[in-house]
């Protein structure tokens, strides 16, 4: 499989598979698909756009590229206030002391560095 052939594909309207898309982003996220050769897909992707199947594939192998973590660790009841972050977030920091104040664990998973603004954590 050629970086080149799925850009092809997708630049002529056609449905992405879930090993193409897997092979993208794994090549993407180890360093062997150059980013102009993303550049190049999401400007295909751009003009013509991903069916329902291909953005549920896209999101689930994104999400698989990283380190990923089961809730249930965290005991009975979790949740995450999850924000960009930024100037105009005033809701975080109020709103997990409150809910861990209920028994809730709330492990504040936060971006970092999202802009100008910073994320949740900066």
């Amino acid at each position: 499989m050629l970086p080149q052939w799925i850009i092809e594909k997708k630049r002529d309207g056609k449905e992405l598979t879930r090993d193409e898309i897997a092979f993208f982003i794994s090549g993407f996220t180890s360093g062997s698909i150059p980013d102009y050769q993303m550049s190049a897909l999401a400007m295909a992707i751009y003009f013509r756009g991903m069916s329902f199947e291909e953005v549920t594939i896209l999101t689930d192998v994104m999400m698989r590229s990283g380190k990923t973590f089961s809730p249930s660790s965290f005991g009975r009841f979790s949740a995450d206030k999850h924000s960009t972050g930024g100037v105009g977030d005033k809701v975080s920091l109020v709103l997990a002391p409150l809910v861990a104040s209920c028994g809730v664990t709330v492990p504040m998973i936060s971006g970092r560095g999202l802009g100008i603004t910073g994320g949740t954590l900066d």
